[in-house]
C-alpha cells in the first residue's frame, strides 16, 4: 500500500530531512531542456508550435550538446523564461551581458 510522503518525513531523523531538502534545492537548479520542458508541463508538440518548427526539430534540440546561444535563448523564450549566462568562479558568480545586445535585436 502506499504512504503519503508526511508519513514517511514523520519518520525520518531532522538531518535526514536536511539533507533531502538539500538534494531537492540542488535537483531543482540544475535541469537539461527536456526535464525543464516537462518540469513546465509542456509538451515537445507545444513547445515546437509556439518556437514555429516541427516537432522532431525540439526533439533534436533537447537532445544536443552544443547550441548557438540564440537557438537556447529562443528555446527558453518559448517555454516562459528568460536565460542568463553567468561564470561561476571559487570568487563568486559573474553574469555575461554581452549576448543581451543580440537578444534586444531579435
Amino acid at each position: 500500500m502506499a504512504r503519503k510522503f508526511k508519513e514517511l518525513e514523520a519518520a525520518m531523523s531532522a538531518e535526514a530531512i536536511t539533507a533531502s531538502d538539500a538534494i531537492h534545492t540542488r535537483l531543482k537548479e540544475t535541469m537539461a531542456l527536456e526535464e525543464l520542458r516537462n518540469a513546465l508541463r509542456m509538451t515537445q508538440q507545444e513547445l515546437a508550435q509556439t518556437l514555429q518548427v516541427d516537432q522532431s526539430a525540439v526533439s533534436k534540440l533537447e537532445h544536443r550538446t552544443d547550441m548557438y546561444v540564440s537557438t537556447l535563448r529562443r528555446c527558453i523564450a518559448a517555454m516562459g523564461g528568460e536565460l542568463e549566462i553567468r561564470a561561476v568562479f571559487p570568487q563568486g558568480t559573474v553574469r555575461i551581458t554581452q549576448f543581451e545586445q543580440f537578444a534586444a535585436d531579435e
